[in-house]
């Protein structure tokens, strides 16, 4: 292993080649779309880039907020075979932070909030649109640090009130709100790109769910993998509605599992997988994972942001990984979401330049500027390395940020 060493600024950049690869072993997880903690991340993610679009068109800027900390309390449910009711609405607690006027001009953020979430969950679950409760924790305090020194109004204090978008300091230098990492790595295995199908055609619109409108939404796997035996636990909902009877949902689970074992003989061919699903199923007593709307948000369970997929869409423990919640921030200069963002496409970027595994650690200093991360870790397993290339591709993912900030406020972190 080599080791190459630069500083330039307050920036520390350290590229390390020949490193060792992933280990064989993976560990992966990943929530389907109608999971509580994939809502929570989902929504909070829709709020900032509504709140965004709207502060943009009427101010030219991106106003101060972060939605980050929402969550999603479970309601309850009464299902029966072939039917089924919410018998209590699912909480909505809309925590965060959100400038509510710029220059006099009130921000209707109440209003544009409760639009989000209602149209959300239209288009997620639509059995829960009609029972929600949500609650608005929506502050304007400013962070720590607006200390009074006499009658002048410290600057910070106008952060999410400014006078005008003026007050907005990123307008003319872009720093980092906090001290948090961001990390990415490249290329998947087979198996995680495996995961990631798997779910997404069980939980998304797909040939499989529109032939079969009793699948739910709410799924979750868990696999292990040793690059030769593919070994999965996973749970699959159905709707009650579309299920008359035990033997049905029998019927429906073997459904399941066969295509499972399809789309494992087509994208792992050479290995062998076992799969199990729904374990905690207890079938001569009726517990069954069958629900009304195909989540288990109806009936108790709760969603929170950060708990869910990374920003590449798995849970990989073996994994470089760490534990932001990149959803909801605001898209200007949260590092838990922009280097987080950054580090994933640098790694990709790194991967298809070297042709091997790739890992980027991004780490930022509070108050510093976003481009200039504290500390830079560039680690790949390649030994024929130019440095140079590798630092030019560092140079242009940090000046990027601009158009990461416009992509974001456009479409939001493709979350899935």
């Amino acid at each position: 292993m080599s080791r190459t060493t630069t500083t330039s600024g307050t920036s520390h950049l350290v590229i390390e080649t020949g490193v060792a690869g992933p280990e064989t072993i993976s560990i992966v997880e990943r929530k389907g779309l109608g999971h509580p903690d994939t809502l929570a991340d989902h929504l909070a993610e829709r709020l900032s880039r509504v709140y965004s679009q709207y502060t943009s068109q009427h101010f030219g800027a991106v106003l101060h907020h972060n939605f980050d900390k929402l969550a999603l309390l479970g309601g309850s449910s009464e299902v029966r075979y072939g039917a089924g009711k919410m018998t209590s609405p699912v909480r909505v607690q809309v925590n965060g932070r959100a400038a509510a006027s710029c220059g006099g001009e009130r921000i209707p953020v109440t209003d544009l909030v409760e639009a989000a979430v209602r149209d959300f969950f239209a288009e997620r679950l639509p059995e829960v649109a009609g029972h929600l409760d949500i609650a608005f924790n929506i502050t304007t305090n400013s962070s720590p640090g607006a200390v009074l020194t006499g009658d002048t109004t410290p600057e910070r204090t106008r952060w999410f009130n400014p006078r005008s978008v003026d007050d907005l300091r990123e307008r003319t230098v872009r720093l980092a709100n906090d001290t948090s990492l961001g990390t990415g790595w490249a290329p998947e295995n087979p198996f995680e790109s495996f995961v990631r199908t798997l779910v997404d055609h069980l939980s998304g619109p797909s040939t499989f769910t529109l032939a079969h409108p009793w699948c739910g939404t709410d799924v979750k796997l868990m696999g292990h993998w040793d690059g030769h035996h593919a070994d999965v636990v996973l749970c699959v909902p159905q709707k009650s509605r579309h299920v008359d009877g035990r033997a049905t949902y029998l019927r429906n689970t073997d459904t399941v599992l066969a295509e499972c074992r399809r789309l494992a003989e087509l994208l792992l061919p050479e290995a062998t997988a076992a799969f199990r699903l729904n374990a905690r199923d207890v079938p001569d007593k009726d517990e069954l994972y069958l629900t009304y709307t195909g989540s288990s948000i109806e009936s108790g369970d709760e969603g929170v942001v950060g708990r869910g997929n990374r920003v590449n869409g798995l849970i990989t423990p073996l994994r470089p990984m760490n534990l932001e919640g990149a959803s909801g921030k605001n898209p200007v200069y949260h590092v838990g979401k922009l280097y987080n963002l950054a580090a994933v496409r640098l790694a990709q970027r790194l991967h298809e330049e070297t042709g091997g595994h790739a890992e980027v650690h991004l780490v930022s200093t509070t108050g510093q500027r976003l481009d200039r991360p504290w500390r830079i870790l560039v680690r790949l397993s390649s030994d024929d390395v130019q440095t140079d290339k590798v630092q030019a591709l560092v140079t242009e993912a940090l000046d990027g940020f601009p158009a990461l900030t416009d992509e974001l406020v456009h479409d939001g972190i493709a979350l899935s």
